[in-house]
């Protein structure tokens, strides 16, 4: 029998940006089911595929990256992510366009396009404001809802194709964003190619995607599920756009989603905006973390291990002493978080969320059931586990009438906390 290090290895895949062969491991998170797949009481004894959540780094461009085990087509065309739940990430959304016509002039002969629209949470204010919009998106379930909303919607995937077609038909937009659409996105140089094809001469792109650089010092690994083909960090980011002809001018960084960053990108041959220093600010944050060298990500995967052991061990010792641990929300990172620490029904006897589409589903894989939020005070839990721990100042305020007898909130990431 060979040994370990004797056994033939599978063939390298190419880096989906710059086709490297991708030879080095960033972590290894085990097996897990597609994230967004909350099975019924009629599904529950149908099986469910679980795939390898194993992610590389391109040691030539620096993009992180999972392997497309599945397609997008499958994952987002009925989509079980609706936008609207969050009250915060709407704040944030008006507080997007409010600054987008206040900084580029924004008003009723401009053209707004949301690639991956969703149910209409963002392009609705615009649509207030008065500048004309259109969203597209693919699952046709959610984009009806902001169709409902006056949001006029296109239901297909974008990519070069869509963006010729729009073009011919002189749809150009003066501002072209995605918000957390990158991350999904298997085909990513025809995605950035329609991008560009899009914009107007003078056109401006924002993209907002979760920042590698906070994930990694904040040890957000649940983050990481197969509907994200793909990890930034602005060294990446400004690799890809420059492959297509587009220049990163501005950057912020954002407390959205564990830490993230919105690009502002135009055309290359677009003088008009100047590059702004915070540009050279967040390179330099990540040339300083060592995200332009392998050094920069070795050390992540022993972290994750750590989170995964204290958690369990919470758990066991809230079992042991007979505790009600309950869950707030279903998001999509939950999956990442219960498979990889082995978690079940036996430590976490259910979860609660405020969409009605996941109300009376269960969590995928585990089938951890999942309820209206008032099931909380009806079963008094000692500890609500918040899953959506991005949002927990958010659900600590919604949920404050636990303290009522004597529960507490536990948060799992960056490091088990107990409030």
């Amino acid at each position: 029998m060979p040994s370990l290090e004797t056994q033939p290895q599978t063939a390298a895949k190419p880096c989906r940006f710059c086709g490297t062969g991708l030879q080095r491991t960033f972590v290894d998170l085990g097996m897990s089911p597609l994230c967004e797949t909350y099975p019924s009481s009629a599904d529950l004894n149908r099986g469910e595929v679980y795939y390898p959540l194993h992610v590389y780094v391109c040691d030539h461009c620096w993009l992180v990256q999972l392997e497309e085990y599945e397609s997008a087509e499958n994952i987002f065309s009925d989509y079980a992510y609706f936008s609207s739940y969050s009250d915060s990430w709407l704040k944030h959304c008006d507080k997007y366009c409010e600054a987008m016509k206040s900084r580029f002039g924004l008003g009723s002969e401009s053209f707004v396009v949301e690639v991956a629209s969703n149910d209409g949470y963002l392009l609705q204010y615009f649509v207030k404001r008065g500048v004309p919009v259109m969203g597209i998106e693919p699952a046709a379930n959610v984009a009806k809802v902001a169709v409902e909303k006056g949001v006029p919607t296109l239901v297909q995937f974008f990519g070069t194709n869509l963006a010729n077609k729009l073009a011919s038909e002189g749809r150009c937009a003066d501002l072209v964003l995605g918000n957390n659409v990158l991350a999904q996105v298997p085909d990513l140089n025809d995605f950035v190619e329609g991008l560009k094809i899009l914009l107007k001469p003078e056109g401006v792109l924002t993209l907002e995607f979760p920042h590698l650089l906070q994930l990694i010092q904040h040890n957000e690994f649940d983050t990481i599920y197969h509907e994200h083909f793909s990890y930034f960090s602005l060294l990446s980011t400004v690799k890809i756009m420059e492959a297509h002809g587009l220049r990163v001018f501005d950057v912020e960084e954002l407390k959205s989603h564990g830490g993230s960053l919105r690009v502002y990108a135009c055309r290359a041959e677009d003088t008009t905006h100047r590059i702004e220093p915070n540009v050279e600010k967040v390179l330099a944050d990540e040339e300083r973390a060592g995200l332009n060298k392998v050094e920069g990500y070795q050390s992540f995967a022993r972290q994750v291990k750590e989170t995964k052991l204290a958690l369990v061990d919470f758990l066991f010792t809230a079992a042991k002493q007979g505790k009600k641990v309950a869950a707030y929300g279903a998001p999509g990172k939950s999956a990442t978080l219960l498979h990889y620490c082995g978690i079940g029904k036996d430590l976490i006897a259910f979860t609660v969320d405020r969409s009605p589409y996941k109300q009376g589903r269960f969590l995928p894989g585990n089938h951890i059931p999942i309820y209206h939020p008032d099931q909380i005070r009806e079963m008094k839990p000692d500890y609500v586990v918040i899953l959506p721990w991005n949002l927990k100042d958010e659900i600590m305020e919604q949920l404050q009438f636990i303290r009522e007898w004597g529960g507490r909130f536990v948060v799992p990431i960056p490091k088990v906390a107990v409030y």
